[in-house]
This record gives C-alpha cells, sequence and structure tokens, in this order.
C-alpha cells in the first residue's frame, strides 16, 4: 500500500487531494496543522508523531526531522534498503505533499520583528522537498497545491511517470533555492543596518 506524508502550511486544496489518495488506496501520514485539519474532515492519517514514535519538540519546531521520514524517503528501490526500513517497523514513503511557512510574507509585513522572521525560516519543510526530489526515482514531491490535480489524474491511470517526478524534483529545488536566497537576502540586510 503506497503511502503519503501531508505536511502543508498552505492548505489549498489539501482536503480533496487527500481524500482522493485515500480513495486511490494509499496510506496518509500527516504533520501537526495538517493532521489536525484531515481529522476533522473525516480523513484517515497516522499522525508524524504517532508513526514515529517522537513527540512534535520545541512547539512544533521538529516534527518531521526523524530517520524514519527521512529514511523513508531515500531509501532506495533495492530490497536491502527496504529490508533495512521494515526491520526498523518503518516503510517507504511514495509521496510528499509539503509547502513552506511564510517567510516572504512574514517580511513584507510592516513592522516584523526580527523573531517573527526566524521563526517563520522553514527547516523541516525544506528538508522534506529536498530529500523527495533527490530520490526522485521514486518519491513524488508536490510543493505546489496548483499540482494536486494533475497528480491525481497520473494516479488514476496507472501512476506517477519517471517523467513527471523529475519536473515535480526540479520544482522542489527551485523553491528551496529562491526560498534561502530570500532568507539570505534579510539577514544580510539585516546585518547591515
Amino acid at each position: 500500500m503506497p503511502k503519503a506524508i501531508l505536511s502543508v502550511h498552505n492548505k489549498t486544496g489539501l482536503i480533496d487531494f487527500a481524500k482522493s489518495l485515500a480513495s486511490l488506496g494509499w496510506t496518509l501520514l500527516a504533520s501537526g496543522g495538517t493532521a489536525k485539519l484531515l481529522r476533522e474532515n473525516n480523513i484517515e492519517a497516522t499522525e508524524v508523531a504517532d508513526y514515529t514514535k517522537s513527540p512534535e519538540l520545541l512547539g512544533g519546531r521538529v516534527k518531521t526531522l526523524h530517520p524514519a521520514i527521512h529514511g523513508g524517503l531515500l531509501a532506495r528501490p533495492t530490497e536491502s534498503d527496504h529490508n533495512e526500513l521494515l526491520a526498523l517497523g518503518w516503510d517507504y514513503i511514495d509521496l510528499v505533499a509539503v509547502n513552506l511557512y511564510p517567510f516572504e510574507e512574514t517580511i513584507a509585513k510592516p513592522n516584523v520583528t526580527y523573531a517573527d522572521a526566524i521563526e517563520n525560516i522553514d527547516i523541516g519543510g525544506v528538508t522534506l522537498i529536498r530529500a523527495a526530489s533527490k530520490n526522485h526515482e521514486r518519491v513524488t514531491l508536490v510543493c505546489d497545491p496548483l499540482d494536486y490535480n494533475a497528480i491525481l489524474e497520473e494516479l488514476r491511470g496507472g501512476g506517477i511517470s519517471a517523467k513527471t517526478r523529475e519536473k515535480l524534483a526540479i520544482k522542489g529545488f527551485a523553491s528551496t533555492a529562491h526560498y534561502d536566497t530570500s532568507i539570505y537576502d534579510y539577514l544580510k540586510k539585516q546585518s547591515e543596518s
């Protein structure tokens, strides 16, 4: 049974996407607020903390940064990698739906504090994007809600093509590059003032 992890700040389209994945036989993992929204809409999902057997830490700063998650994403499609995961009680994670804390929107607010800006630097989401993108041979990344329908269409047609996974990986790396550049520009400007 394929497994997806959903960990999104922008929840646009998430309910329909998650319902459709579940109806296609996917097992869903979800973090924090994403899990709460799915439960409120009667969509079955295992909370990341329950899957990893590790609670969210530091007021939610640490949710998805765990070997159960990143092992499941980074494992190659080999018997040895898969058996290693299974021996630990984990499995492959085949799809990641993730988008990031709104750093640029935060710093655009008038009178934003430095502390607010720093708190809106996403760590776990960027790491999920990079892991899924690196292993796009096997894992599908969805970092833009506008891609949900196209992904579902391919899944209904038999599966996500290698070409689509590659395009989505490139989109993922572009999104993290842009995100990191925004953070760099902001911090550099702050240090010079």
